[in-house]
């Protein structure tokens, strides 16, 4: 794997400002896309590819500019994470919980918190998450528990869909204290009894590794553990932002499933698909799905813009007016992407026919990568509370899926 212009090895670059963090993951996308789709279909664990991400500075653009970081915008961030998941869902995908995790820091962390986890991130160490629980009655139960030993804590339980984890030197996990109170514990990799199981066998966003988080009385120190519960009894943009980064994967899958359509279709040149499969087409019905499904993409893409823009004024003046506006522009952009990228992933497909399924091109990534996202939270749910603010004035819950 080569290394993008005027980045030295062995080091985490600095990044400055939004242009360079844009010109920056432009560049590592063009080396992740290379091998997307080999990484997919064997199902190769992008450690490599990861490692250039947090050395080339990307995993640490949110850290604000008091703490020595580019402090980028919401919407610098949004577009990075699609530019990155439009070269390789996966990889779009495992930064997201990192970004998640700076936010509750950055609302919820003490100064000397977000200083020492901060200089970390800066030095290019990665977040993972064990946040969400499977066999609870509802998605906001949690069972692990964070129970006080003299002057620390130790973790118990289990966690699944712990994407990143695997590929991270903390691992920021949601735990319920003795009083009953949700907690954000920053855990070590490699502290004793935390067990990361390679266990993610979906049929999509195969690389992310979202599988299992074992902790076995898992011992880690009172400072660093972050209040998360006070993140959402007040209004902080927690949860706006981390629903935009998701908006942002699905964005980047609709980019990708769409340039790989008139790459297979029009005999657009592509290096990972031979220019000569396809043949420039008048049909009339080909050129009307085409012209709907790009009209449909740029509208798509405006809309996550226009969301992260909502996030930037809310972080900048937090009330329950400015935090439930940039929820909703977050949930219009997060149903507008969903849509446009299981659109494009089955478009391509239908106007590729029977070839483009074939194993050479492994085009049905796409659609595998889009369909297994897009079910992180049900986008049904966010055009309730849609319509209910518009038409009822009715602020939305202030939580991690609208």
């Amino acid at each position: 794997m080569s290394v993008p212009q005027g980045f030295s090895r062995g080091q985490a670059a600095l990044i400055e400002n939004d242009i360079q963090a844009l010109q920056i993951a432009d560049e590592v996308a063009a080396e992740f896309v290379r091998d997307a789709s080999v990484r997919d279909r064997e199902r190769r664990l992008p450690h490599a590819e990861l490692e250039l991400f947090s050395r080339t500075g990307l995993g640490g653009i949110t850290v604000p500019r008091a703490y020595g970081g580019a402090g980028v915008s919401s919407v610098t961030l949004a577009l990075v994470i699609a530019r990155i998941a439009r070269a390789d869902a996966s990889l779009g995908h495992i930064p997201q919980n990192h970004f998640y995790a700076l936010e509750v820091l950055r609302v919820n962390g003490s100064p000397e918190q977000r200083r020492r986890l901060y200089a970390e991130v800066l030095a290019g160490a990665r977040f993972g998450n064990a946040l969400a629980e499977i066999g609870t009655r509802t998605a906001q139960e949690r069972t692990t528990r964070l129970r006080r030993e003299g002057g620390g804590y130790r973790i118990q339980g289990r966690k699944f869909y712990a994407t990143g984890a695997l590929y991270a030197q903390r691992v920021p996990t949601l735990a319920i204290d003795d009083d009953g109170v949700q907690q954000l514990a920053f855990v070590e990799r490699h502290a004793p009894g935390l067990e990361i199981v390679d266990d993610w066998d979906g049929f999509g966003q195969r690389t992310s590794a979202s599988g299992t988080v074992n902790f076995n009385e898992v011992p880690v120190a009172a400072e660093d553990v972050v209040p998360f519960q006070s993140a959402f009894a007040r209004p902080t943009t927690v949860g706006p932002l981390a629903q935009l980064l998701h908006a942002a994967i699905d964005a980047g899958i609709a980019r990708a499933a769409w340039e790989d359509t008139l790459a297979f279709v029009g005999r657009r040149a592509r290096p990972w698909i031979d220019s000569g499969v396809g043949s420039a087409t008048e049909d009339p019905l080909t050129l009307q799905i085409l012209g709907r499904l790009s009209s449909r993409l740029q509208g798509a893409e405006a809309l996550l813009e226009r969301a992260g823009e909502s996030v930037d004024r809310a972080q900048a003046a937090p009330d329950a007016e400015s935090v439930a506006a940039a929820s909703i522009a977050v949930a219009e952009a997060r149903a507008i992407t969903t849509e446009v990228a299981l659109d494009a992933a089955n478009r391509l497909l239908e106007l590729g026919g029977s070839r483009a399924t074939l194993a050479e091109y492994n085009l049905d990534r796409h659609w595998r990568n889009a369909r297994t996202h897009t079910l992180h939270d049900p986008v049904r749910w966010k055009y309730h509370a849609v319509g209910n603010y518009y038409l009822n004035d009715a602020l939305p819950p202030r939580r991690g899926t609208i």
